[in-house]
Formats: C-alpha cells, sequence, structure tokens
C-alpha cells in the first residue's frame, strides 16, 4: 500500500515538469531496460549504465545535462548522480530499499531496488501513473503496455 501511494506521489511530482527536464539513471543493470521504457514512454531523458562524474556539474563534459528532476533506481549505486544532483539543487526522487540512505532524496518510492521483477513493475507502475496524472489516458485500462514490456533481459 505504501510503495502505491508513494508511486502516486511521485507521479504528480514528476508530472509538474517538462519530460526533456526529467532524468532517471540506473547504473543497475536489471533498472537500465525499465527506465528505458519510461522515457520511451514519457519522453523523459534516460542514462542508463555507468554514470560519468561531471554529467550534471561540469559544463565542458561530454554529455553534460542540466535536468531539473533526477529520479535514481538505487541510490547507493546511483551515488554519484545524486551527489551531482545535490551539489546543483535539483530534487531528486528514488526507489529505496531498507539499506538506502535517504539523505538528500525527496520523494521516496519504497521498492526492492534489486530485482528484475520488482523493478520493471514499479517503472511500468510509475509511468502509468505519469500517463494518467496528464490526462494521457482515461482508466488504467487505457494503459497498452505490459509490465514484461519492463523486464529487463536475463
Amino acid at each position: 500500500n505504501k510503495t502505491d501511494e508513494r508511486v502516486r506521489v511521485a507521479a504528480q511530482f514528476i508530472a509538474k515538469f517538462k519530460p526533456e527536464n526529467v532524468l532517471v539513471v540506473s547504473v543497475r543493470q536489471y533498472g537500465q531496460q525499465p527506465i528505458r521504457k519510461l522515457g520511451e514512454y514519457t519522453n523523459i531523458q534516460v542514462l542508463a549504465g555507468r554514470f560519468r562524474p561531471g554529467t550534471l556539474t561540469n559544463p565542458n563534459a561530454r554529455g553534460y545535462l542540466e535536468p531539473e528532476l533526477l529520479i535514481i533506481t538505487d541510490p547507493l549505486a546511483d551515488a554519484q548522480a545524486l551527489r551531482e544532483a545535490r551539489n546543483v539543487g535539483i530534487p531528486v526522487v528514488a526507489l529505496c530499499d531498507t539499506n538506502n540512505e535517504t539523505k538528500f532524496v525527496d520523494v521516496i518510492i519504497p521498492t526492492n531496488n534489486k530485482g528484475r521483477r520488482a523493478l520493471a513493475l514499479v517503472y511500468w507502475l510509475l509511468t502509468r501513473e505519469v500517463y494518467k496524472v496528464k490526462g494521457k489516458i482515461d482508466s488504467y485500462d487505457d494503459f497498452q503496455p505490459e509490465v514484461e514490456d519492463f523486464e529487463a533481459e536475463i
């Protein structure tokens, strides 16, 4: 229930930003396919894989980005992105497990952020909820993608 409630809160927050001003990051292998799908359906910027230091803080860095909101899959694995978001003062939405430090995270979605199916489900729910908040669908039944579309390959 708490995860569902927090997904709704996060979607309301994410929907306030233009998709091109939101960046979703996942260093975790099982988070990369789900964030790509989130990006595909919502037009949010995606950075899957290694997060190069300076991406948010160094205007001279290759691949420099200036998002207004950062979404991370795991505050521990995505620590560099979290640190840089803090340095430039942008809010952070994070999927957090019980062992995660939530310092510098503005919106927490409590979930298993390591499991392949769990990540697929949470990012699918988040995508669906963003669609609902933005008025792209009238009911949840109108959302066509399947959870399996968001799952990482084994």
